[in-house]
């Protein structure tokens, strides 16, 4: 085919340029003739035609909008946004803000460790374990090896790296007996070794089912902490101005003319390995007692409350601020101590004063409902818990009566002039039914100690409350064992391990055995059920091991108690559901929120 000429081509090209351009001039002549046509209409409408039209303008330009917004609005959803702050009172001062030295699992040590720490794993909702500063985890057939690997990238709040390094120097602190950690027994019999910069093998000596809970403890930084003797370790400075990987960091401490910290404020901490938090800050204020706490709650210092009072919660509660609960594994109990009292020897005596107590009108009127009756030792919604058949309807007068009945049976008979119940004992002196119960200087457990003593009293028993502090009542009381009976709580804890509590073995200090149980058979099933990784046999084995020490009546067992929070409406997104320690509140925090936004479906969840 014969090609057109280049000159020729151009021609073409040109021409066909001009008439695209005469028709584009065309259009844009007929839409100025259109704009001019409206305009000379306009001007000749008249001033009521005029603003007429103009209405009709300004209606039609609304209805656009509304309709815009009503369209955009179906196609968008709510979600908390950053910023916002939150502020919570406390009693006590913070002396050690360090997982391996803080002292107690409900003190202001512990709240700050959980915001500021993090673990190879976090406590998620419901109380399952979630990776945290770890990628994944990997147990071996035999349960005794645990091998966890690092997530990419990890920092501490001053930018160095987290590697396997850290891991391992926090976990041989803890072991090391110099340190005096009050972790030290949980990872007694644990080796942990370094495999490579992002991983860390941890090897038992036997299996242990709850050795995952162990991994919650929060990492130390060892490019601070590495280079310090034992000796050293609770003087440094970074007990109280901590660097860790958790949601988040210092920014501000305020202290008082002694230099005693008064509130320490934190803000999120971007890198933390589960995301940037939401709230803009968080502070905590410290209270010397819970008097203080109330009146700072009062006068607008702080704008929550962690575990009120029943009584105290329902007087604060207003128009301003929530109620959160969730029940605790924890349990209260009346301990006896049968090698103190010799009284207690006697089942027929254990029974009688446990048949005695009101537990229903413990829970209604001092703990306003806020707890759960219970009649062994484990919790319920624990790994092993029993349903709860102890429903009854008996009258005040029936129960007492069926306690008095228990001990006449048993030979026991009232002293019409001391009023209280006697036994006469072939070859050894007449017993008294006279004990006493130690408590802690904690006001709800004066009441109940108080209703209990009243209810003892109405079959015969004559009773001397003593009350400790509680420092005093653990070194003095507790630890060498020196008490009749003893009003106290336990933490059970989400994955329970009750061989601490109930084996024979823990009887004496440091064991933690204050009822001095011991059964043989009850010792075998806790020893099968720690090591014991399927679940379900592990929920039988503790579930026989309740039936017999439920038999056997070695304490009085009252309740399992609820934890409350008082929060201000405007926070969000708080879930205390799988609570083991009251600390464990903070464990969701980087999801709490204080302010929100609205966003496209398309970008929801993308920050």
């Amino acid at each position: 085919m014969e090609s057109r000429p280049k000159s020729t081509f151009f021609s073409f090209f040109v021409e066909e340029t001009n008439d695209i351009v005469q028709k584009i001039r065309a259009r844009r002549s007929q839409f100025y003739s259109l704009r001019e046509k409206l305009s000379l209409v306009i001007h000749s409408f008249s001033r009521k035609e005029k603003m007429l039209f103009g209405s009709f303008l300004v209606v039609a330009a609304i209805s656009a909008i509304a309709i815009f917004s009503l369209v955009s609005q179906s196609y968008m959803v709510t979600e908390p946004a950053y910023g916002g702050s939150f502020s919570e009172g406390i009693v006590g001062t913070p002396r050690f803000i360090n997982p391996v030295l803080a002292l107690s699992d409900s003190s202001s040590e512990k709240d700050l460790v959980e915001l500021i720490y993090s673990g190879l794993l976090r406590a998620g909702a419901n109380g399952e374990l979630k990776p945290d500063l770890a990628e994944k985890y990997v147990i071996s057939e035999d349960n005794l090896e645990y091998t966890f690997t690092l997530k990419k990238n990890l920092e501490w709040s001053d930018g160095k790296p987290i590697t396997a390094d850290d891991v391992v120097f926090t976990i041989q602190t803890i072991q090391n007996p110099a340190i005096r950690s009050p972790k030290k027994s949980s990872w007694d019999g644990v080796t942990v070794e370094k495999i490579d910069t992002d991983t860390i093998k941890f090897a038992l000596k036997r299996p242990y089912a709850p050795f995952l809970e162990n991994l919650t403890i929060g990492i130390l930084p060892k490019h601070l902490w590495g280079d310090l003797a034992p000796e050293q370790f609770v003087y440094s400075s970074y007990n109280n101005n901590p660097i860790g990987s958790g949601p988040f960091k210092i920014k501000t401490i305020t202290q008082n003319n002694s230099g005693i910290p008064e509130s320490y404020t934190l803000e999120p901490f971007e890198k933390f390995a589960l995301g940037k938090p939401h709230l803009g800050n968080i502070t905590l204020r410290f209270y010397p007692n819970y008097e203080a706490l109330i009146a700072g709650y009062k006068s607008g210092e702080v704008s929550s409350l962690a575990a009120p009072s029943p009584e105290n919660v329902m007087n604060l509660k207003n128009s301003g601020n929530y109620i959160k609960a969730t029940p605790l594994p924890r349990i209260f109990s009346v301990f006896l101590n049968q090698n103190q009292q010799q009284l207690f020897v006697d089942k027929t005596v254990r029974k009688a004063l446990d048949t005695a107590v009101d537990k229903d009108k413990i829970i209604s009127d001092v703990l306003l409902g806020y707890a759960t009756k219970i009649d062994g030792p484990l919790p319920p919604g624990v790994v092993g818990s029993l349903e709860d058949d102890s429903a009854s309807t008996a009258s005040a007068d029936e129960r007492i009566g069926s306690a008095k009945n228990i001990l006449l049976k048993d030979g026991w008979k009232l002293n019409a002039k001391t009023g209280v119940m006697e036994k006469a004992v072939k070859k050894k002196p007449t017993q008294t039914l006279q004990f006493s119960l130690a408590i802690s200087q904690d006001e709800e457990l004066k009441k109940i100690a108080e209703m209990m003593k009243k209810d003892w009293e109405k079959i015969g028993a004559k009773v001397e409350i003593k009350i400790y502090e509680e420092g005093d009542l653990i070194q003095t009381v507790i630890r060498p064992r020196s008490y009749d009976a003893l009003l106290y709580g336990e933490i059970v804890g989400r994955d329970p391990d009750p061989y601490s509590y109930w084996h024979s073995s823990q009887r004496f200090n440091p064991g933690l055995n204050i009822a001095l149980y011991a059964n043989v058979t009850t010792d075998k099933l806790l020893e099968k059920a720690r090591e014991e990784s399927d679940r379900d046999k592990r929920s039988d084995l503790y579930q026989k091991f309740q039936k017999e020490v439920m038999r056997d009546d070695p304490a009085i067992f009252l309740y399992s108690p609820n934890f409350i929070y008082l929060l201000p409406n405007n926070i969000q997104g708080v879930n205390l559901s799988g609570m083991a320690v009251l600390s464990d509140r903070f464990v969701n925090a980087n999801q709490w929120y204080a302010r929100t936004q609205k966003v496209w479906k398309i970008f929801a969840g993308t920050k």
